[in-house]
Order: C-alpha cells, then structure tokens, then sequence
C-alpha cells in the first residue's frame, strides 16, 4: 500500500519549496520541486531537516490513530541511509 506525505516550506531565499514522500513497503521516494522550477528532482537527497519533518509529519498522524506502519518504514530507511 503507498501512502503520500507532502509539506511545502520557504526557501532562504524566498521561493517556496515542495517536498513528497511515497512510503511503500519497498521504501521511500523523495521528490523536490522549487516553485521557480519546472520539473520535479528525484535525485537529490532529503536534509536532516526534510527527514524531521516527515518524522514529525508521521507523528501527529500516528496519535491520531494513523500512520504506524509508515513510522516504522521511515525509521527503517534512515537507519540505512
């Protein structure tokens, strides 16, 4: 089952950033898209900053009855790196 987390922040320099996570059974997919950018960027690595989000992310979700399976399947993908 895929599951879709997404979360948008302000770059430094002002431009909003969009972040998107896949979580399956297999693992994570990270995509990045600037808002000045056309395409999405699924190569570049997700920061200690954009991993705590998602962890935060899942959290809230998780006390809310929601999203167990998926905190487990993040912790399992940044414990390998």
């Amino acid at each position: 089952m895929k599951h879709k987390v997404k979360w948008t922040k302000r770059c430094e320099d002002g431009i909003k950033r969009e972040v998107r996570v896949e979580i399956t059974r297999g693992g994570l997919k990270w995509q990045f898209k600037r808002a000045d950018e056309d395409r999405w960027d699924y190569d570049s690595q997700p920061t200690e900053e954009e991993w705590t989000t998602l962890e935060e992310i899942l959290n809230l979700r998780a006390r809310r009855g929601k999203g167990l399976t998926m905190q487990e399947a993040v912790r399992r993908q940044r414990r390998l790196g």
